[in-house]
């Protein structure tokens, strides 16, 4: 057992929306080794679903074979490794994915953005490639952790654009980075501190394009201590605003401390004690 599985809760939900035929977004989690997935089939592509569902599948994969192996030969999981490991999953799904788009020609042209997490020593992990999100609720305030990849970010960035007139663009779906699309997967790693109370959420654009930031934060500190209750009311609002693509959402909530230190610790302590009784 990991002390992960007792350190972390996670919900996660998928819908396919209201407009869409088939639900292109593929989620995967695993507490224990504190895992999580998103991952959004490119939209105006061919088989996106079938992008996603790879990248979900070999990644998860990966990194749960691992993280178990390390386990396995008692070896501690640093933020340094888990950065490796996502990073050669990512690469060997984008080349898995690129490899079927350019054989079958069912699916010419897929790819899916990703966002995955590995909360290691009291920190969190995150890979993003596309406008697929993680965001962070801690202190009542929520604040997004990733940088959309989009053509809109862009231009916000540069200053072409502001934050309010990028909610009336036509074309905030237009990412410029997606897995399965070119030979190198140009996946952003970033480390994040974590506390114990921190409340993490992953998302597709499909809740983001439809629910405004300041409504999902106050979903997440109305419902705070519901997980499933969340995932489910998030999905409901931006169903009732259109449910324009699919939506899916992960939440990962931090209940107590996964240090490295804190098992070291704790047989220090232990060994006093049992010298002190000798």
């Amino acid at each position: 057992m990991s002390d992960l599985e007792f350190a972390l809760r996670v919900a996660r939900l998928t819908d396919r929306g209201l407009l869409r035929s088939r639900n292109e977004d593929a989620i995967a989690s695993d507490a224990s080794i504190g895992f999580a997935l998103l991952a959004d089939g490119m939209g105006g592509y061919n088989a996106g679903d079938v992008a996603s569902q790879m990248a979900a599948l070999s990644i998860t994969a990966e990194c749960t074979t691992q993280f178990n192996q390390a386990r396995q030969a008692n070896q501690p999981v640093t933020t340094h490794m888990a950065s490796r490991w996502m990073a050669d999953a990512v690469a060997a799904a984008n080349s898995a994915i690129l490899e079927v788009s350019n054989t079958q020609a069912q699916c010419a042209g897929m790819g899916t953005t990703l966002v995955v997490t590995m909360f290691v020593d009291n920190q969190v992990v995150i890979g993003h490639i596309g406008d697929s999100r993680a965001y962070i609720l801690r202190n009542a305030q929520l604040s997004q952790l990733t940088n959309d990849h989009s053509l809109l970010q862009e231009q916000i960035d540069a200053g072409l654009l502001t934050t309010e007139q990028a909610k009336y663009a036509t074309y905030k779906n237009f990412v410029t980075k997606a897995l399965g699309v070119d030979p190198v997967a140009d996946l952003e790693i970033n480390t994040h501190t974590v506390q114990v109370g921190d409340l993490y959420l992953l998302c597709s654009d499909g809740l983001t394009d439809m629910v405004e930031d300041h409504e999902i934060e106050s979903i997440l500190i109305e419902h705070n201590d519901d997980l499933e209750a969340i995932v489910h009311l998030l999905i409901r609002k931006a169903n009732q605003r259109g449910g324009k693509d699919n939506i899916s959402v992960i939440l990962i909530s931090v209940i107590d401390d996964y240090s490295l230190n804190k098992a070291n610790w704790l047989q220090s302590l232990y060994k006093k004690v049992t010298h002190n009784k000798g």
